[in-house]
């Protein structure tokens, strides 16, 4: 399943990618965006498109 990256020098905690994923997989913590519940992320793709700073980015894993 793939999981969410995310590039915490160019997050800026804004939240968006955090609102728009409806698996709650991704939550702000210290001031940038962390996948905090990886194993229910579905790769929708909707956190990558939503990140208006491109923080985000999802590999695949077997």
């Amino acid at each position: 399943m793939p999981r969410p990256v995310i590039d915490a020098d160019e997050c800026i905690g804004c939240g968006i990618c955090v609102d728009s994923c409806a698996q709650e997989v991704l939550e702000v913590t210290g001031g940038t965006v962390e996948a905090t519940n990886e194993e229910a992320c579905i790769g929708c793709g909707d956190c990558v498109e939503e990140c208006p700073m491109g923080a985000i980015t999802e590999i695949a894993e077997d």
